[in-house]
């Protein structure tokens, strides 16, 4: 008991799935070994998931993504395919590093053990770092900004490392010793692999391994595959533009990033400006030196219309030295971008020579490079955004509808001028200049959109950027210029060429920042620098054809995830795939840099499958074995890896050469990849093209799962909120099969999927109830009726379980989880529960319970099987393992039996509604069976009317629908056709046809709907099953059902039946029943 709360039920799982643990080690059963042949289709899975970053404990994000391999696995497995699921542990990168680093800064700080402040001090540009959506539970948390107090920092959940490793269980003296980073290598993976073991993953830990050089297998690895990759001319050494951490001194790739990842660097030209001398007070130390006000553009071909320049009069603005002639005057953000991109008198270091603000720049005379005006001015503009290119703007009214509106206000609303003392001769003189004509809107396209939208100030922000959608993409793919050398050229064709001359004679310089803000790990703001460093050629047109070629024939499993892949596949370029700072491997030719945490996990899969060989089970390499690291030579992995030729320099012994490349040739390709969708821009798409280049086609991958994240109880997980479950949390609140039944539950699409607390309780209750029940059940065995399957109840339960068998092994086959689990349990417990109950005094039949019991138990295995197994082993008495057990056999479903079941059920509900009203005397009229007396609840007798076949006008419209219908495209002729046919027929030469018409048009509407959802049988005149023959073989359960003493199945046509209505044959005329629609009628015996 905790908190007056029973675990009773829980602890029963928790026990169950001890012993299944047990079970499975001493026989080795998720060992996974090659065959001698080649497999054919089907008869091997290898399955894989990116591996989890080692900074923490592995979470429900993680056991969300790993349950969709874990199930498909096992149900392959269950099957009686040969299974591999391998299971390995990623180090490489700055995250742990990072965090160590954070320790022994607060170790040298604070002491050790460290005493805190009672107030933490600010630490500016430091934020807390958001999870890693492919990484552990954050171990690196930094400190935030601000003064808080301990108590505080610890609700709102950032904190001092050191406390973020006391809350996992660490003593002091532990925790010191993370400040060595491979400590974290040796605390993290093993707690990792007991939580997995917990979890139930049906997994080859023989196979396992970490990133690193810490494992000299691993490590030798990547550095083969760098150098094959490099030997194909696929990394090279560039300068580029890339997104930048300034206190790691390195390039910050996704995996590197607390936030912004998939953020890519922005390009913009940056014009400058020329302040005209002489120049004010305020910026006469820089007299002698040529000073700009830098303006970032997208658009460099609309220079000729400047009328001025925009500054913000609350902007913080410096003006920097970019060498020893040159100042430009820009924010301090983009003078850092700049610095990193060699335009600082001090490379990396900007050297700000005046601190300025808007208010100092306004009314500073401008040359500007292009403008048709000689001389143009800074005006304010209050909408700037000082942290989007460089704080200053070129205003270009003619095309730009924010600069139009703007420059209007300033000119129509003096006081708006006299508050920033803004001179009339600044602005008045200045007007439109057309420069581009755009079809429909002319040579004043902002004007004109303006106008047409009627806006009326600058502050109309929604209507103006809807102006902004309609001129600007109109303006640059349709626009033709109108000034300039290139008169007369598309805009398309001049922009780039505009821009050229203009950097080319030192009016401009390229600018780039990253296009969204971006926080590194270590807690800095990046930017964007030109690097010199090691890039991997993605994107190269021949490359990017042999990854489409292999993402064409892949398993994607949704269209949602096959589109995010032809997006990547559409902008992917060079990717910078080396660091200084971290952990990992070492380029084996620049041994100065360490090669990027996404660069070293994209062939690992096929590591998976020697790695028992090289580390004989050692998960850092470090133990006993019959290879030496060294001795995996390149000539060694190619042989393996890659058809090349047999090593006969090696002195590897052939068996052991041969053993790993039949280990690669039997599991490779593997045949599924599940991950998070967030991995598409980079790892997964990284894995196809790294395949290309280095596996044989028929070594490509097969297939990528992609799911959303998860949330708990319908919000976001989050630590801070206390909304967050690691997942050795869950499986001691939970359970781990009913952990994993939540998961199953928790939904199969890309969109965010919800682990709900209650459905993991409601599975702990429903799991040890039938646990309950299949033990109760084998107790009374002897009361179970014996023989043939004999009563309609036996042959529908029958057939609800060759359903349950056809359609789970459908949605287990095409990774819908969700769906398996409800045609494997849901469904399947109420078919149970339904036969129970209509089997009534008769008795359930003994072999068709004991079929339940077997086809519930394997179909629930790859969700629950540590349940499972016991069932199998302890309840069932079977021999073997229930995970091994073989999937069920069964008959094809009879889906004519299901209807017909539907419609006993259906009318059964229907018929206790309309007693139910009979018997509280309603006199509200019913169209079947209302009333005319009331009726006591005792000595009832029940007459059901059917009519098998639809007559008279509704037969008349469904054969005119049936020569009317396309029943391969389920659709109709034209209404008026139908109509037509309607009217021509037998129907319309009745008196009373205006009034059959009437009833004629909802039927038609009615049955085409249910045509079209269907099919043609919705047509036909009756129903596939005998309703009298349904209903008389099922007269004990509806009498039991309805508590009637008598019950009469009855034709609606038969005269002599209709007698017996008596003076209630008035409601069989003015409701008469159809097919699929009984009418019941009940008297007082």
């Amino acid at each position: 008991m905790e908190g007056g709360k029973s675990f009773v039920r829980r602890d029963r799982l928790l026990e169950i799935e001890a012993k299944a643990r047990t079970w499975w080690e001493e026989k080795d059963v998720f060992r996974a070994e090659a065959g001698e042949k080649r497999p054919e289709p089907g008869e091997k899975f290898f399955g894989n998931f990116p591996y989890p970053y080692m900074n923490g404990f592995l979470h429900l994000g993680h056991a969300f993504s790993l349950s969709k391999l874990e199930f498909a696995a096992a149900f392959h497995r269950l099957r009686g395919a040969n299974v591999l699921l391998p299971f390995g542990f990623h180090c490489t990168g700055m995250p742990i590093k990072a965090s160590a680093d954070k320790l022994a800064r607060e170790v040298k700080q604070f002491g050790d053990p460290p005493v805190f402040p009672t107030e933490v001090e600010e630490q500016p540009g430091e934020e807390p770092e958001p999870e890693d959506p492919n990484g552990g539970e954050p171990a690196s948390a930094v400190k935030f900004k601000g003064k808080k107090s301990k108590a505080a920092s610890k609700s709102s959940g950032q904190m001092y490392q050191w406390e973020i490793m006391q809350s996992f269980g660490l003593s002091d003296s532990e925790i010191s010793k993370f400040q060595n980073p491979y400590n974290w290598l040796s605390f993290f993976p093993p707690l990792a692999m007991e939580d997995l073991k917990a979890f139930g993953l049906g997994c080859d830990w023989r196979r396992s391994f970490i990133t690193t050089d810490m494992n000299p297998y691993y490590d030798n690895f990547i550095k083969w595959q760098m150098r094959k990759l490099k030997a194909m001319g696929k990394i090279v050494k560039d300068v580029r533009y890339t997104i930048y951490s300034p206190l790691d001194g390195q390039p910050c790739a996704d995996h590197d990033r607390a936030s912004g990842e998939g953020v890519l660097p922005q390009e913009y030209t940056l014009i400058k400006m020329e302040v005209v001398s002489p120049y004010p007070p305020k910026l006469s130390s820089l007299e002698g030196k040529k000073v700009y006000l830098g303006a970032g553009t997208l658009r460099p071909e609309t220079m000729f219309g400047q009328t001025n320049a925009w500054v913000l009069p609350d902007g913080k603005y410096g003006a920097f030295e970019i060498n020893d002639e040159e100042v430009l005057i820009i924010t301090h953000r983009a003078a850092l971008n700049l610095a990193y991109q060699n335009f600082s008198k001090v490379p990396e270091k900007p050297t700000c020579l005046v601190e300025l603000t808007g208010y100092d720049l306004i009314g500073l005379p401008l040359k500007s490079p292009l403008s048709l005006n000689e001389i143009i001015y800074a005006l304010p503009m209050l909408s700037i955004l000082t942290d989007k290119a460089t704080g200053i703007v070129t205003s270009v009214p003619s095309d730009s509808p924010d600069d139009y509106m703007a420059l209007h206000d300033l000119k129509s609303k003096p006081a708006f001028r006299a508050k920033y003392g803004v001179k009339d001769e600044w602005v008045m003189p200045f007007e439109i200049i057309p420069i581009i004509d755009v079809p429909e809107y002319g040579d004043r396209s902002a004007e004109k959109v303006c106008n047409d939208l009627k806006i009326k100030s600058q502050n109309e922000k929604e209507k103006l950027a809807e102006a902004k959608r309609l001129t600007y993409m109109r303006g640059f793919y349709e626009g033709t210029m109108l000034v300039g050398e290139f008169a007369g050229r598309k805009v398309t064709e001049a922009k780039p060429l505009i821009r050229s001359k203009l950097i080319e004679i030192g009016q401009a310089i390229v600018y780039s920042e990253p296009e969204k803000r971006v926080m590194s790990r270590s807690g800095d703001e990046c930017v964007v620098a030109l690097t010199d460093q090691w890039y991997i050629t993605y994107g190269e047109p021949e490359w990017k054809k042999l990854a489409e070629d292999c993402f064409s024939i892949m398993n994607l499993y949704s269209d949602e995830t096959r589109n995010g892949f032809v997006k990547t596949l559409g902008w992917l370029n060079q990717w910078a795939c080396s660091r200084s700072f971290g952990l990992g491997t070492r380029f084996p030719w620049d041994e100065e840099f360490l090669v990027e945490s996404l660069s070293d996990s994209t062939i690992y899969m096929a590591y998976y499958t020697v790695a028992h060989i090289l580390q004989n089970g050692d998960l850092y390499g470090s133990g006993s074995s019959s290879v030496k690291p060294e001795q995996m030579t390149d000539e060694v992995w190619d042989f393996v890896f890659t058809g090349g030729p047999y090593p006969s320099s090696s002195d590897i012994p052939s068996s052991i050469l041969h053993k790993m490349k039949q280990e690669f040739e039997y599991w490779y390709p593997f045949d599924l990849r599940v991950s998070g969708k967030d991995l598409i821009q980079n790892h997964l798409t990284f894995c196809i093209y790294n395949h290309t280049a280095i596996m044989s086609k028929n070594h490509w991958p097969r297939g990528f799962r992609c799911n959303g994240h998860i949330m708990l109880n319908s919000e976001k997980m989050s630590k801070s909120t206390g909304n967050f479950r690691t997942l050795r949390q869950a499986i001691e609140e939970f359970s781990a099969d009913a952990t994993r039944f939540s998961l199953a539950d928790a939904g199969d699409g890309v969109d965010d999927a919800n682990f709900v607390f209650e459905t993991a309780n409601a599975a702990i209750l429903r799991l040890t109830k039938e646990l309950s029940w299949m033990e109760e059940v084998l107790e009374a065995e002897a009361s179970l009726r014996t023989g043939p399957l004999s009563t309609y109840a036996d042959k529908v339960f029958a057939n609800e379980i060759n359903i349950a068998v056809t359609l789970t092994e459908q949605h287990y086959g095409n990774c819908m989880f969700r769906e398996a689990l409800k045609t494997g349990f849901y469904d399947l417990q109420a078919a149970r529960d339904e036969y129970r109950f209509s089997c009534g005094a008769g008795g359930m039949n003994r072999a068709l319970v004991w079929r339940f019991m077997d086809v519930q138990t394997r179909l629930i295995t790859p969700i629950c099987p540590h349940y499972a197994e016991y069932v199998w082993r302890e309840i069932l008495k079977k021999n073997g393992f229930a995970v091994r057990a073989g999937w069920p056999t069964a008959d094809s479903p009879d889906l004519t039996l299901k209807a017909a079941n539907k419609y006993l059920q259906d009318s059964i509900v229907l018929m206790r509604k309309l007693l139910q009203k009979q018997i509280l005397g309603s006199k509200k009229a019913n169209k079947k069976g209302a009333p005319v007396t009331s009726l006591t609840e005792s000595n009832l007798k029940g007459l059901i009317y059917v009519n098998e076949q639809y007559d008279g006008w509704k037969e008349e419209c469904l054969k005119i629908l049936q020569s009317k219908f396309d029943s391969r495209n389920r659709s109709f002729a034209a209404d008026q056709e139908i109509l037509d046919e309607l009217k021509s027929s037998s129907v319309a030469q009745a008196t009373n046809f205006k009034q059959v018409q009437k009833l004629c048009m909802p039927f038609l509407r009615f049955k085409k709907d249910e045509a079209v959802a269907l099919g043609s049988q919705a047509l036909d005149l009756r129903l596939p099953f005998g309703e009298i023959e349904v209903l008389s073989e099922n007269l004990d359960l509806i009498k039991r059902q309805l508590g009637l003493e008598q019950v009469e199945i009855l034709s609606g046509t038969d005269p002599d039946a209709l007698a017996k209505a008596g003076s209630l044959v008035s409601l069989l005329n003015q409701n008469p029943p159809s097919p699929g629609n009984p009418t019941a009628i009940f008297l007082t015996i």
